[in-house]
């Protein structure tokens, strides 16, 4: 047994394997599908708390020299 990974949109309740893979998706097949919620897509400050962004040779703005800025 094998895996693919892609992303796809359901129509009417179906499914549209990607040309690439359907030769090798002929027999039976294992579905495991992990839906988006539409809320977690929209809550990118969410996402970034949990997964922040490593940017080298980040230094961030101290907070005093934020408020001189206004």
């Amino acid at each position: 047994m094998y895996a693919v990974e892609f992303r796809a949109t359901v129509k009417n309740g179906v499914i549209e394997i990607p040309p690439e893979y359907r030769d090798k998706l002929q027999e039976n097949v294992k579905v495991i599908i992990l839906a988006e919620d539409k809320r977690e897509r929209s809550d990118i400050i969410g996402k970034l708390l949990d997964s922040p962004l490593k940017i080298a040779d980040f230094e961030p703005i101290p907070r005093a020299e934020i408020y001189e800025r206004s």
